[in-house]
């Protein structure tokens, strides 16, 4: 009687156990990053939203030099005398042509964007000799597929004069969609090598989640990402008989397993959720829009300026220079939008990789890590224009609400 009475004083005296805050307990990861380390992550992202303006500009500036210059109509003329005048053929090999001939015009202006920016700030670990080669390889592949997708698209640009752009749009998507089914076996592949994942307490947990998921993979690959970035990454990718998880080597070496996890689960979400699909879908329709400017931007520019261009007419695959000068205006104009769609699925994944990890530190530790080059803390309307991902203070947040709804559960990482 004596020591219950005793237990009971003590329960009583003891202090209440503070409620779990989520807002100070982001506050206080964000404190972990210091003043040095945030403003170059943010000088960092921030340039990038120039680069989004000066990319254009790039490329405005290149084609409208090219068309003024009249190397676009001896492009057109030489791809007419290769191929005697057949029209598929010579729309094909203008595209390549132009495509191969602008990658070199502008690769000074890559080598800065992707070469010595990057070192720059310290997130390449690729010697010039090695960026090169890749360029090269990268130029060739798109200088090919570009030819083909631009062969289909100017061929029915010719042939059906009013609804084009609405077949345009239907060929856009099946384009997205082969590269999806190719990319993982045949193109990624020529860039890094993709190993099995050693046997491991960790990759059994990776395996257990994909497949309590439905994910149809007995594997998990890990690509030698090193090589290029220090950037930490993962994907699931592919669609049907390719699809693959793979994580990239920075991630084993420089997380925990608690944080791989939580990006693994996020990876997996976009699988199980069918982001492949929705953004498929979004972003075809967002190609249609686009060709539905270009179908009444293209001629109103080739009609003021086509006489001094030599652009013949609709048959002339010249035509498609002029398309790009507008595509890539407005592509600045649709930032917003397209950093939006993905953004909203990239959302939707967090929530559901915390769910399958259970593991929100994990996640806000890998927030943090992403924040050595993203922006951790913008006004909101910057994250609407500028981000393709929620913030880092976003995404901690967002794990710290969670935990505040699971306290107490024995399996929280």
């Amino acid at each position: 009687m004596i020591v219950s009475t005793i237990l009971s004083a003590i329960v009583q005296a003891a202090p209440a156990p503070q409620a779990f805050d989520p807002v100070e307990a982001t506050n206080a990861y964000l404190a972990t990053i210091s003043s040095v380390a945030r403003a170059r992550s943010d000088a960092y992202f921030e340039g990038g939203y120039w680069l989004i303006l000066w990319n254009a500009l790039v490329s405005v500036g290149v084609a409208w030099g090219l068309l003024q210059a009249g190397v676009v109509s001896r492009l057109s003329e030489r791809a007419t005398a290769w191929t005697k005048g057949r029209k598929a053929g010579r729309a094909f090999i203008f595209a390549c042509l132009y495509l191969a001939l602008t990658g070199v015009v502008t690769l000074p202006w890559s080598i800065y964007v992707g070469w010595l920016r990057e070192h720059q700030y310290g997130m390449s670990n690729q010697t010039l000799p090695a960026w090169l080669g890749e360029w090269l390889i990268g130029t060739a592949i798109g200088t090919i597929l570009g030819g083909l997708a631009l062969l289909g698209l100017l061929t029915l640009y010719r042939k059906l004069t009013r609804s084009w752009w609405a077949w345009g749009t239907l060929a856009s998507g099946f384009f997205l969609l082969v590269g999806l089914l190719l990319g993982p076996v045949f193109i990624e592949p020529l860039f890094n090598r993709y190993t099995p994942m050693p046997a491991s307490p960790l990759r059994a947990q990776i395996l257990q989640m994909a497949q309590a998921n439905g994910v149809p993979t007995s594997n998990v690959l890990v690509v030698d990402a090193s090589r290029q970035t220090k950037r930490i990454s993962a994907n699931v990718a592919g669609v049907g008989p390719t699809v693959r998880v793979a994580l990239n080597d920075n991630l084993l070496n420089r997380t925990s397993p608690p944080e791989v996890r939580a990006v693994m689960g996020h990876e997996l979400g976009h699988y199980v959720l069918g982001h492949t699909a929705s953004l498929l879908i979004g972003f075809t329709l967002i190609a249609g829009l686009f060709l539905l400017v270009l179908d009444h931007a293209t001629p109103w520019l080739v009609g003021r300026y086509g006489s001094r261009w030599h652009i013949s007419g609709r048959d002339d695959p010249a035509m498609l220079v002029p398309a790009t000068i507008v595509a890539s205006l407005l592509a600045v104009l649709l930032t917003p939008v397209t950093n939006s769609l993905i953004r909203f699925h990239e959302t939707q994944a967090d929530y559901f990789g915390i769910n399958t990890s259970r593991a929100p530190d994990g996640w806000a530790r890998v927030a943090l890590r992403l924040g050595e080059y993203r922006k951790l803390e913008p006004s909101r309307l910057e994250e609407i224009v500028f981000f393709d991902h929620p913030s880092g203070r976003t995404r901690i947040l967002m794990s710290m609400q969670w935990k505040a709804h699971h306290l107490g559960e024995p399996d929280l990482q």
